[in-house]
């Protein structure tokens, strides 16, 4: 905690990220959330974005984390970051308790604690905490409430679906800014049908939730299925792995052709990426709404 305290900056009454769903609430649509891996899948996402002229959030994930850090992945991406004419937030996705502390001092405007292993009791009790904590730094959290399984795991969805009274008491007990909740999404792409989503689920949740809500795992599902979410209430989608494939093609047909250069390899993987990154925020409606948001974006930079 006297580490925090020792970077406290100027302390803001909204951020780039709570204008965004605010703003995608309002106006019915939800803004794009994807993972980085390297230099060039951040440059990929960015890419996306500038093309659909949309904001979007970067997200430090749970695979780039054990490879570098939350610190050095943080880093990277601002570097990156700094060089494109883009609206977005660096988001920490998944957090720990710990990681989302390393994140608030870092400089992270946003982020995602994830107590949903827990007891509703100890998730309510951790997420408030690091609430309290973040609001004074003038950062954002959002937070889960229900389970979200593998892709192709055997699933039976009421053990894994948020309940609609124990969302309503978790955001009025923690005070969090959005919600990710669970309502028929996997992480990764099944191989076999989908299952829908439960959209009236999602409706009944935000009749009582006032926070934005939010929906991880969205790669592979409909893009119908993904209008209806956003209907229904959804403000935020998080997708990963629809891109990450698209990455991994362009580099697994240069190489096809014989043996290439790794950069080779990877620029068309990036190209692959951007193409699918623009296609996704179309998707989500948030594409040409990049300048609504222009000059809030260099406002809203944390300075420590």
């Amino acid at each position: 905690m006297s580490d925090l305290l020792l970077c406290k900056g100027v302390v803001q009454a909204m951020n780039l990220s709570e204008a965004l769903l605010s703003a995608a609430k309002k106006g019915k649509y939800a803004i794009g959330a994807f993972n980085m891996h390297n230099v060039e899948t951040t440059q990929a996402l960015l890419i996306g974005a500038e093309r659909a002229n949309s904001p979007l959030y970067l997200q430090v994930g749970r695979a780039v984390i054990p490879h570098m850090g939350v610190k050095k992945a943080y880093e990277m991406t601002q570097r990156v970051v700094e060089e494109a004419d883009v609206v977005s937030v660096i988001h920490l996705d998944h957090g720990s308790y710990d990681e989302v502390l390393q994140a608030i001092k870092l400089g992270f405007t946003s982020v995602m604690y994830d107590g949903a292993h827990l007891t509703l009791e100890k998730n309510i009790e951790t997420t408030r905490r690091l609430v309290e904590i973040a609001h004074e730094f003038g950062v954002v959290v959002e937070a889960e409430l229900g389970k979200i399984p593998d892709a192709n795991q055997p699933v039976q969805w009421s053990d894994y679906y948020t309940n609609v009274d124990e969302a309503e008491r978790f955001v009025a007990e923690t005070g969090v800014d959005s919600l990710a909740i669970s309502a028929g999404v996997v992480h990764g792409v099944p191989a076999i049908t989908p299952q829908p989503l439960a959209i009236e689920l999602i409706a009944e949740i935000k009749k009582v939730v006032p926070v934005p809500l939010v929906l991880h795992g969205a790669s592979g599902i409909p893009e119908q299925e993904l209008k209806d979410a956003i209907s229904a209430g959804i403000c935020k989608f998080n997708a990963d792995t629809d891109l990450r494939m698209e990455f991994r093609r362009g580099i697994e047909e240069t190489w096809a052709q014989g043996d290439r250069q790794l950069e080779t390899a990877m620029a068309r993987g990036r190209e692959y990426m951007a193409i699918a990154t623009f296609d996704k925020l179309k998707q989500y409606g948030c594409a040409d709404r990049a300048d609504d948001f222009r000059t809030l974006s260099s406002i809203f930079q944390r300075q420590w």
